[in-house]
């Protein structure tokens, strides 16, 4: 799994089951009136009380009110931000910071912010405070004497409990004319603050002992984030930090993180090592970007209460209901509960049969279509499993192939024991085969592959529809299959477009509105819907007339959607193949023409003077000159022939008179 497994295993748990709300009788949250046993804040932009107004867009200067009240005397200095919301530092602007004597550092990127705060400005601040604002009794006082030394008001906000504040400059003419206060504001338009949430509760069932003389005591922290269902708020970034000094400690915690189940949390973990539960889906952003599966957290206060006892977490340090937001800090502080824990052993390391599951769950190699799985394991990935001999599906012939870095498999969804039953996933199992010496055992990791909600185009040589290609040929007849799945109402969605676009040429509609459109186009009957699958098939041949430009590459756009509304479009780049002319079909140049007659002329030549060498090296060759009747016969005399003679043996002596 990489360097990246050690500090990721003891954050992975197998959590299973609902509680049983009876567990948490015997514990009443209390507020938490000690010191605190974390630190928990979360970004909002909306204030207790606040106002925007256009009064001032007529003056020479915009004009921000912030009123910060505190529920404690924060440890932490406060950063105000400033910065233009066009991008520009168009107009003057006044800030009045009022802060209670807090320890502030103003940081602006507009050079002629005037300030005005009775706050103690801290090293970093790059704007150099001016008189502090008159002694305000009252919210009312404060923004008279605005309206009156300033002539109008752009905002007004009143903060609680700020650890830092981004105010961002710029009028609205279309505001109202006054600012008037109002409860629970938005004010996502001019600022965005991060605030400190104290009113945390916590409690112990009635029968653990204190955690001073029972050192070994579990605490649990539980966040739940406020039901918004008008929320846009689709992720949630989570930063957990714990003390340095209390990391062998932190086995004995748990957070959990109680949200509604489409939401993400995306944790960034800073030296901890606690254990933790999350609803909806979440991802470990040091370690992974990969998502993985939460589960169904209870969504009531005694539900989570009992959830943190049914895993022997007998103390709720601390529970927190905060709003649904974009960030969100914890740090886990060295409170009493935590220092009194020993120093105990680090968890047990998982057992062979556990490791193959929480590694797989945290790669989860899995990867689904509308109608096919394909899983890639790489061998680096199971080191820490020992002797991995294959790799199977629920139906054992369904094995993975294997090779000196991968384990690989690919199936239809319809094959290998997959199941189609929950909602948008596909059920299956992973059975890893080990071997150890001669004993031969199995380890079954049941998993669910999201079926993504997207169409899928596919390109076919033949109306077999096997083996999809991204391949064109020109003048060819291509098979087209768009496929989705649609578990709501398959039977209403239609494929409505479908064009086929190339570089330097007009693009070709294929088909609308579920009709063929242009010639060499026909639709096709396709498969029947089946598990909420919707299918459909066309044919149409790519004409290019002779002489055309045949580009070498093209892309087929189709969209598919219910009624007239569209909702998802797909993109196949395509390569164009011409099979029947040559690559360039302009005909052959004067250059070419002389090139072949010679390249001709030269083998004709050439094969001449071979055929006579081979003539003249092998036939009999006779001197042209009288022989003699009375000569001898010999055998040197058949070398003597004249031209005229005829063909003779070795011992012939005839010739002609």
């Amino acid at each position: 799994m990489g360097p990246h497994a050690a500090p990721l295993l003891p954050l992975l748990l197998a959590l299973l089951g609902r509680p049983d709300a009876g567990r948490a009788e015997g514990c009443d949250l209390q507020p938490v009136t000690a010191e605190p046993p974390i630190t928990l804040s979360y970004a909002t932009s909306t204030v207790p009380r606040g106002c925007v107004s256009s009064s001032s867009v007529g003056t020479d200067r915009e004009l921000h009110v912030l009123s910060v009240k505190w529920s404690k005397v924060s440890a932490f200095p406060l950063n105000v931000f400033i910065t233009p919301r066009a991008g520009s530092c168009t107009k003057p602007a006044v800030l009045v910071l009022l802060c209670a004597r807090c320890l502030a550092t103003i940081t602006s990127s507009c050079p002629d912010l005037l300030v005005r705060t009775d706050a103690h400005h801290s090293l970093g601040t790059t704007v150099t405070p001016r008189p502090e604002p008159p002694m305000a009794t009252s919210e009312g006082q404060l923004l008279a004497w605005a309206r009156s030394t300033y002539g109008g008001i752009t905002s007004y906000s009143e903060l609680r409990d700020p650890r830092w504040v981004q105010l961002r400059l710029g009028e609205d003419a279309s505001s109202p004319p006054d600012c008037v206060p109002q409860e629970h504001f938005d004010a996502s338009l001019h600022l965005e603050t991060e605030v400190f949430f104290h009113g945390m509760k916590g409690c112990s069932r009635r029968d653990t002992q204190s955690t001073r003389d029972n050192p070994s005591t579990r605490a649990a922290h539980i966040i739940r984030l406020q039901p918004e269902p008008s929320s846009l708020v689709t992720e949630v970034n989570l930063s957990l930090s714990c003390p340095e000094r209390a990391a062998s400690n932190q086995s004995n915690q748990l957070l959990i993180l109680q949200s509604r189940a489409n939401l993400t949390w995306s944790l960034s973990v800073n030296n901890c090592h606690i254990q933790f539960m999350a609803s909806g889906n979440y991802r470990i952003a040091p370690v992974s970007s990969m998502v993985l599966t939460g589960e169904l957290l209870p969504d009531t206060e005694r539900g989570l209460i009992a959830k943190a006892f049914e895993k022997n977490y007998s103390i709720v340090a601390s529970y927190s209901v905060i709003p649904t937001s974009t960030r969100v800090s914890l740090e886990i502080q060295e409170h009493e509960a935590v220092r009194r824990v020993p120093t105990t052993p680090t968890p047990p390391a998982p057992t062979a049969y556990s490791l193959p599951s929480m590694l797989l769950l945290t790669l989860q190699p899995w990867k689904c279509t509308d109608d096919t799985m394909e899983i890639i394991i790489a061998r680096s990935h199971l080191e820490p499993i020992k002797d991995v001999v294959n790799i199977t599906l629920r139906d054992i012939s369904c094995q993975a192939e294997k090779n000196a870095t991968h384990f690989m498999l690919k199936t239809p969804l319809s094959h290998c024991g997959t199941s189609l039953e929950s909602r948008g996933h596909a059920n299956n199992e992973l059975i890893l085969n080990l071997a150890k010496g001669t004993v031969l055992r199995s380890v079954r990791v049941a998993f669910q592959c999201k079926i993504p909600r997207e169409l899928f185009l596919r390109l076919f040589p033949t109306a077999a529809f096997e083996a999809a290609q991204t391949e064109l040929e020109i003048n060819k007849e291509t098979f087209v299959q768009a496929s989705m799945r649609w578990e709501d109402h398959p039977a209403d969605l239609q494929l409505k477009e479908c064009w086929l676009v190339a570089p330097g040429r007009e693009p070709v509609l294929l088909l609308q509105g579920g009709e063929a459109r242009g010639a060499g186009v026909a639709m096709l009957e396709g498969p029947p819907s089946s598990r909420g699958r919707k299918i459909w098939r066309f044919r149409f041949t790519y004409a290019i007339s002779e002489g055309g430009r045949v580009p070498f590459s093209a892309t087929l756009k189709c969209k598919a959607g219910l009624q007239n509304n569209t909702i998802f479009e797909k993109v196949l780049e395509v390569t164009v193949k011409d099979g029947w002319r040559l690559p360039n079909n302009r005909g052959l140049g004067l250059a070419a023409v002389l090139g072949i007659t010679f390249g001709a002329f030269l083998i004709g030549a050439l094969l001449t003077a071979g055929l006579w060498y081979i003539y003249s090296h092998t036939r009999p060759i006779s001197k042209l000159q009288p022989v003699s009747s009375t000569a001898p016969a010999s055998e040197s005399s058949s070398t003597n022939h004249s031209i005229g003679s005829t063909q003779s043996t070795p011992c012939s002596t005839s010739s002609m008179a």
